[in-house]
């Protein structure tokens, strides 16, 4: 198919600026796709000749702003010709952000850089440290992809696309062994800058439009009460597994992510009520949060309200140093599972649903900003209804499980022996065998 490529100078006779000049716009038309920007010139709608796109006359003026226009449709053929050398087909939205963006705009390090800023303006309470550390993070792995995988340290954002993305995924996954999800995690967090750029117009088409983001569904580790017990009443020697465990237990009945807990401050404990409750905003989220706090909670506050110099409540350290602690802490208490700083607030989503409080308020005090997020808690609970009484059925069916169909056929055979039936006619009438209904009363 014969590509067809045009360019295009005009003006808005019908929309001329106060001083009575015209902006001279460009239209550059592609394959019959086109696009339009101005030049950033300025004429008078008696000197242009709309047939030739360009001045009438020869005076100065018109020379020095036909030469400008002769050197921009230059400029335009030449981007155009560079592009066709690297792409089959080219968008005019490309062309255009070729020739208006600087080179160093369109490499991603600077888009990394420039949009994160971006990001940091716009959010409320700017961009926590961790949610930066993170983008930082991400572009460093993609930087280390691409030194590995294509033997640069940079790349034009309009020369990323589907392939690249498949094999920055996979390359997640094989050189540092993250999961499915860690993985998305970090694709979604490069996909969120792609996006920025492209909102500015500086890419067009966006890749990750095409890229299928995939997460695996999970079942947290969450702690049995017993088990949060054990914890809580183990004797510690040591004082940095001492620490640790404590603030472990606080985030289990508080519901407070490791980030929020080491900037929580005495200032956001706040008595309503005659009751006393925490106030913060979720660095992750940026939402309020109302959270009252239980006897223990209030226990641990008072245990370490002077532990700083400063308003922070609790010392304590590194999120890995922490989590190190908390393997030995679930071997010295005979814990099995795999032991995290997260588990703790895994374990008081499903420690409230227990208690019968409303997924509405779980929610809330998670600070989850959707609801969806929190009811993954409702089906680890159900589940584990569903196992206890599981067990509940085979103790009082002699070990042996009991489906539901069979125990309404038992049920009927039940009335059928009070309203006097024999067994043969039990037996005949439900289908069950006599060793399943010897125990009947």
């Amino acid at each position: 198919m014969k590509t067809t490529f045009s360019i295009l100078f005009f003006i808005k006779k019908g929309q001329p600026k106060r001083n009575g000049l015209c902006t001279i716009m460009v239209r550059i038309t592609i394959n019959n796709e086109s696009v339009q920007f101005s030049t950033q010139a300025e004429v008078s709608p008696l000197l242009w000749n709309q047939s030739l796109g360009m001045l009438n006359g020869k005076t100065r003026v018109s020379k020095d702003m036909n030469e400008r226009l002769s050197f921009i449709r230059s400029e335009l053929a030449h981007h155009y010709h560079e592009l066709s050398k690297e792409n089959h087909y080219i968008h005019p939205i490309r062309l255009k952000n070729a020739y208006l963006v600087k080179k160093e705009e369109r490499l991603l390090s600077y888009q990394f850089e420039h949009q994160l800023k971006n990001l940091n303006l716009k959010s409320r309470n700017s961009l926590s440290k961790e949610v930066f550390a993170r983008y930082q993070l991400t572009w460093k792995r993609i930087k280390a992809f691409m030194e590995i995988e294509y033997k640069t340290s940079d790349i034009y954002i309009d020369k990323i696309d589907l392939d690249f993305l498949n094999r920055c995924y996979w390359f997640l996954r094989k050189q540092y062994g993250y999961n499915n999800n860690t993985a998305m995690k970090y694709m979604q967090r490069f996909s969120t800058i792609i996006k920025l750029a492209e909102r500015t117009g500086i890419i067009y088409p966006n890749p990750f439009e095409l890229y299928h983001f995939h997460l695996d569904k999970f079942n947290p580790t969450v702690l049995s009460e017993d088990e949060i017990n054990r914890i809580w009443n183990k004797k510690l020697r040591m004082p940095r597994l001492k620490l640790t465990r404590d603030v472990f237990i606080f985030s289990c009945y508080t519901g407070l992510s490791y980030g929020d807990i080491c900037h929580l401050r005495k200032e956001d404990i706040r008595s309503f009520d005659n009751r006393s409750w925490l106030q913060i905003i979720r660095r992750k989220t940026d939402k309020e949060c109302y959270i009252p706090l239980l006897p223990i909670s209030l226990q641990l506050i008072e245990q370490y309200k002077t532990s700083r110099k400063d308003d922070l409540l609790f010392p304590i350290y590194s999120n890995q140093k922490t989590n190190e602690y908390l393997k030995e802490i679930a071997e010295v208490c005979g814990i099995t599972k795999n032991l995290t700083f997260h588990v703790s607030r895994h374990s008081f989503a499903t420690l409230l649903l227990t208690y019968g409080v409303s997924i509405e308020s779980i929610s809330h005090m998670l600070g989850h900003v959707h609801i969806k997020t929190t009811q993954i808690y409702a089906q680890i609970n159900k589940r584990k209804v569903e196992n206890e009484m599981k067990k509940v059925s085979q103790k009082l069916s002699g070990g042996v499980f009991i489906s539901r169909q069979q125990q309404l056929l038992l049920e009927i055979a039940i009335k059928m022996k009070k309203d006097g039936f024999s067994l043969k006619q039990i037996l005949k009438y439900t289908g069950l065998k006599k060793v399943d209904i010897e125990h009947l009363a």
